[in-house]
């Protein structure tokens, strides 16, 4: 019984070390593509927080020189972090107290047209028994009472 357990905890023991290698594998061969086809004009950020737009790549010395807002500093490529995106940015005037977007009044005009306009078509029997297309059109403002 005891070997039995220890045959399965050992089991478990190399599969986890098995997709932790495989795991960690593919983390560094996504880290080493991205600095090969990393280009002029990427804007990246470094392990240290600086944030800027590439402008020169020597793959000779393995070095990177970014501008961050007109200064111009010379990074080991392996010092890119990864590449930078925004976030996007929010106003407090835009949202209410819980964070969701408010309805702007040109919003609401679109959501409430002032007419509803319906179109119906039928056939009808005249007094001479022939059939005829009868169309009717109505225009209502929802604002209208019934």
């Amino acid at each position: 019984m005891d070997i039995i357990f220890f045959i399965v905890l050992l089991v478990a023991m190399i599969l986890m070390l098995v997709f932790q290698t495989r795991k960690a594998k593919k983390q560094q061969a996504d880290r080493q593509s991205f600095w090969k086809n990393l280009g002029a004009g990427t804007e990246v950020i470094t392990i240290g927080g600086v944030i800027g737009k590439v402008v020169e790549v020597d793959e000779e010395y393995d070095e990177i020189v970014i501008d961050s807002e007109g200064s111009l500093l010379r990074f080991s490529s392996k010092a890119i972090s990864r590449e930078y995106i925004r976030p996007a940015y929010v106003s407090d005037d835009d949202v209410d107290e819980n964070g969701n977007p408010l309805v702007k009044d040109d919003e609401n005009d679109a959501a409430n047209p002032k007419e509803i306009t319906t179109q119906v078509s039928e056939r009808a029997t005249d007094d001479d028994g022939d059939e005829i297309d009868v169309e009717e059109t109505s225009t209502k403002s929802p604002y209208d009472e019934d």
